[in-house]
């Protein structure tokens, strides 16, 4: 029998943990088409290198059990292949009385999402012990909330999908899906091959390559860029781990926080402005394409009505380097503006939106026909990348397979 011939397109880690499942389960020929020069150039190479717990995620959401389940798998994956993976733990901290509520909430939501040594605290000398420079009035902690180098990880899963077989073609951008009587003819610049089956993972351009494929335009991405500071080698010790403010649940980003890496750097961010481009990871990057996309989508004016003020307080703190320190001084009031010594490589995040202007809070798979695609996994895409790729092979592959069968 014919092996089934998959094509993925998308060479971040999630494209490359799904053709290792592929692989590994023995599901077909797998070919993954990636248009940069290397892997986890975008989303994945520009990020914290959190390996959430799933404190913030609506229970029985598919972040919520994703993540849960992908959290395990990238720790059982780091030990498997001797890669660095740090327990350094989380305190979501309220600052002041008026986030007590709020915090109450992502405790009710971390117990739902069985969180690992979850714990509510409301002494302050406690916080202090595990955070001795933090300010606050209460936290929520969770010890083992981790972080990794999610680079490392996604080329070490890449030498098990060429070690079984797959080919991961880097530099070929897919311009064409022309859906065919039960397969896909696949387009890139310089060649054109015919699939059984293919699985978009294509990140910020998810929409555009849904396009290609003939789905519904909405979700579209909206690309938000996120700016991180770094501390000075010698104000490290002002953060033991991970420091979080309590999200605004009317926004899906977490605000700016500290961030000890695996590495002992310590960044302090992301915030969250709109990118004028895709890929727009400096101010200067402008793709006017793109952003008349986004100033005509149906949904701009209702987003721009409902988010204007938050907005226009990220642009500022952009801009402005004393009002990004004032946003992190709240949580660590010794900080000093030369503490922030140089903004390193931003990450823009895609954030598919309705034509309603809603953008939407959970991962969302379309299928057209022989076409799989993932239309939004943002955070914690990363830290679910296993658990995505193990739903996609069950209910988009394997599901679709014996159905046909």
């Amino acid at each position: 029998m014919t092996a089934e011939r998959i094509g993925i397109i998308g060479g971040g880690i999630v494209g490359i943990a799904l053709a290792r499942e592929l692989a590994r389960r023995g599901m077909g020929d797998v070919t993954v088409f990636e248009k940069e020069r290397r892997l986890a150039e975008h989303q994945t190479g520009r990020n914290s290198g959190v390996v959430h717990a799933g404190l913030y995620y609506r229970p029985g959401s598919l972040k919520a059990e994703l993540c849960a389940a992908g959290r395990v798998a990238i720790r059982e994956f780091c030990e498997e292949k001797r890669l660095p993976y740090r327990e350094i733990g989380k305190l979501v901290v309220a600052v002041d009385e008026s986030e007590l509520p709020a915090l109450a909430e992502i405790e009710r939501r971390s117990v739902a999402n069985g969180v690992p040594g979850l714990a509510r605290i409301d002494d302050v000398a406690r916080l202090r012990e595990i955070e001795p420079h933090v300010a606050g009035v209460a936290a929520v902690h969770s010890p083992h909330t981790a972080v990794v180098d999610y680079v490392e990880i996604t080329e070490a899963m890449a030498q098990d999908v060429r070690a079984a077989g797959g080919d991961i073609r880097l530099g070929q951008e897919v311009v064409g899906l022309d859906l065919e009587t039960g397969r896909v003819r696949l387009r890139t610049e310089i060649s054109e091959q015919v699939f059984d089956r293919v699985i978009a993972c294509a990140g910020l351009q998810s929409d555009v390559v849904a396009r290609m494929a003939g789905a519904d335009p909405s979700p579209k991405i909206l690309p938000f860029r996120g700016e991180y500071w770094e501390l000075a080698p010698d104000r490290t010790h002002l953060v033991n781990g991970m420091i979080y403010p309590v999200p605004d649940p009317r926004f899906p980003f977490l605000g700016v926080h500290f961030t000890r890496g695996v590495y002992d750097d310590v960044h302090v961010g992301p915030n969250a402005v709109p990118a004028l481009a895709r890929e727009g990871y400096r101010w200067l990057a402008v793709s006017p394409r793109d952003t008349w996309a986004s100033l005509t989508w149906p949904g701009a004016g209702a987003l721009a009505r409902q988010h204007w003020r938050m907005g226009v307080d990220e642009i500022s703190a952009s801009l402005i380097k004393s009002r990004y320190l004032r946003k992190a001084r709240r949580f660590v009031p010794e900080l000093r503006g030369s503490d922030l010594v140089a903004k390193t490589a931003a990450g823009v995040r895609a954030q598919a939106w309705g034509r309603d202007g809603s953008l939407l809070d959970d991962f969302a798979v379309d299928q057209v026909g022989p076409v799989t695609l993932l239309r939004n996994a943002p955070s914690p895409a990363a830290t679910s990348s296993i658990a995505i790729a193990r739903y996609l092979v069950d209910h988009h592959v394997a599901g679709r397979a014996t159905a046909g069968g």
